[in-house]
């Protein structure tokens, strides 16, 4: 994640105004299938790279966690973070996902959203992840789906009027960085298939235990602006996995 567009002032300002930003994780359309995948947190150690506003962190304290850590690169996100934080429990970090060097067995679970297709080397984070999770421990994410990753553009196919015709998918199966349209800027991505998602937490030794392809939480369907055409095609794909 070498670049870190949410500390540039336009684009924070942009992100702010999102639903998920607002509303935190009930504005979030994917959060209503992501919490089914958590684990209890009762006395558990929770790491979430990307932890972003720390939606997940202060989630995880108030469902029982003793020890939460939470890392980001954006300076922005974290001092939002911090200030809405009152728990001593939880501890931040502004620091690469890419730099993580915790000492093995540091945690019993690791979560992560929307952060991990901003990293070049999925399988760099896999062995990481593995290293300081204890032996069973549980490793929770979600990605935007390779569908959606594919083309590179992000962005629906229209006729002369603006209406929405369909959803590009091109060069599926060549993975590697995608300059994406998001809130209007340029972002960089990184696009690779669902073989590589499970194939490089396998190799890393972690035994899948969920995948899903969420559909929009219904509460959000007529309410937040566009979320129906979220149905014709996968946006996020979410993954559960526990270290053997």
């Amino acid at each position: 994640m070498k670049q870190n567009k949410y500390d540039d002032p336009i684009f924070f300002q942009k992100y702010s105004q999102m639903s998920r930003s607002q509303k935190g994780l009930e504005g979030a359309g994917e959060w209503h299938a992501l919490e089914k995948m958590l684990p209890d947190f009762k006395n558990k150690r929770v790491l979430d790279l990307g932890c972003g506003y720390g939606w997940h962190c202060r989630y995880a304290v108030e469902h029982g966690a003793v020890q939460v850590t939470g890392v980001d690169i954006s300076e922005k996100m974290l001092k939002v973070a911090k200030e809405t934080t009152d728990a001593s429990t939880i501890q931040y970090i502004c620091q690469r996902i890419e730099d993580i060097n915790f000492p093995a067995n540091s945690f019993d679970v690791v979560v992560s959203s929307l952060a991990l297709h901003y990293i070049e080397s999925f399988n760099d984070i896999c062995a990481k992840v593995k290293h300081c999770l204890k032996d069973g421990g549980v490793f929770v994410f979600s990605v935007e789906h390779p569908i959606f990753t594919a083309q590179g553009k992000q962005d629906w196919y229209y006729d002369e009027k603006g209406n929405i015709l369909h959803w590009p998918v091109d060069n599926y199966l060549t993975e590697g960085l995608r300059k994406a349209n998001f809130l209007g800027e340029e972002v960089s991505k990184y696009h690779r298939t669902m073989t590589t998602y499970i194939n490089d937490l396998i190799k890393a030794g972690f035994e899948i235990t969920g995948l899903i392809e969420p559909e929009p939480a219904e509460s959000l369907l007529n309410s937040v602006p566009g979320m129906l055409d979220e149905l014709r095609r996968p946006m996020m794909l979410l993954i559960s996995a526990r270290k053997k």
